[in-house]
């Protein structure tokens, strides 16, 4: 059942984007910064951990679990170290995504040419 629910939520992440891309002037720059902070909203609010439970993978590998990972690292960050501890948060729960995004990015380059 969770990878029906799986594809179901990231299925909607996915349309919701594809109407904003096909029915506005934003980019896909402005939809990825729109759904991470969106993953912080609904983090803020205490629905994203809603979804990573009723969703597992869907809604954990989508852009708005990088908002959520950033807002739960800020979190923690605060709680533990304070004021400064936010900055340190983050860093230490976005790190991983962002380190992996870089090496899948250039391992990707390796074996395909960009089209002109």
């Amino acid at each position: 059942m969770q990878l029906i629910w799986s594809f179901i939520i990231a299925g909607l992440f996915c349309l919701l984007g594809q109407i904003i891309l096909d029915n506005t002037k934003l980019t896909p720059g402005h939809v990825t910064s729109l759904f991470t902070v969106l993953g912080a909203i609904l983090a803020f609010f205490g629905l994203y951990d809603k979804f990573i439970n009723l969703a597992g993978g869907g809604a954990s590998t989508i852009i708005s679990n990088f908002g959520y990972l950033l807002y739960e690292g800020a979190l923690s960050g605060y709680r533990s170290s304070g004021i400064l501890g936010i900055f340190t948060g983050l860093l230490t729960k976005g790190g991983a995504a962002i380190v992996g995004a870089v090496i899948f990015a250039s391992l990707v380059t390796l074996f395909f040419k960009p089209k002109d």
